[in-house]
């Protein structure tokens, strides 16, 4: 069974408040039946949209880091996310794909999810989120070099203006050895075609 998730802010009263004056604002009644609780709902759902702002994503690394001599690509690839644009606060989705080569140290594998999860987890921009994750890994785990692409769809190019519904958007940063045209190739080519 699922586990509901706790949500409890000190902000949680004022953004239920805030929520009810924009209902109140669009031309609804928010004392009808069916939109009483949804000022609550809408306060705890971004509460939880946004908790990657509480989180510290270096500790999360710094939590499972281990010597190892390890020194091939280690890729982290098909982690699903959704973040919240910040121009219409209307959700982006969709996958990244992350590789780092050791200097030293590993990580645990999931907490390289972790951190895309804190990071999409705030108001973002794709462009920024990218080189967010990447900037993190490096500094965090000092590697020979770290490379981070992430696919996304985005609801305000679906919903409004333009209305494209099948449009991705695509964003890719990298340092160290990845500089590298053949070793961006390699990588590309990895996330590219599945193995298993």
């Amino acid at each position: 069974m699922l586990e509901k998730e706790e949500i409890d802010s000190p902000n949680l009263e004022e953004l239920k408040s805030h929520y009810r004056s924009i209902i109140t604002l669009l031309g609804e009644d928010a004392e009808r039946e069916g939109l009483l609780k949804t000022p609550e709902r809408v306060a705890k759902a971004m509460l939880s949209l946004t908790k990657g702002y509480h989180m510290d994503p270096h500790e999360v690394l710094r939590s499972a880091k281990f010597k190892e001599e390890y020194s091939q690509m280690v890729i982290v690839k098909d982690i699903d996310f959704f973040s919240l644009c910040e121009h219409h606060m209307l959700p982006f989705y969709g996958k990244a794909h992350v590789a780092y080569i050791p200097n030293g140290y590993i990580t645990g594998l999931s907490k390289i999810a972790r951190v895309v999860d804190i990071f999409s987890h705030r108001l973002q921009v794709q462009e920024r989120m990218t080189l967010q994750i990447k900037e993190c890994i490096q500094e965090t785990l000092n590697p020979l070099g770290v490379m981070v692409v992430v696919e996304a769809k985005h609801m305000c190019m679906q919903m409004r203006g333009v209305e494209k519904q099948n449009s991705i958007t695509t964003t890719s940063d990298f340092t160290g050895a990845f500089n590298q045209a053949k070793t961006r190739e390699e990588f590309m080519n990895l996330i590219q075609h599945g193995y298993l």
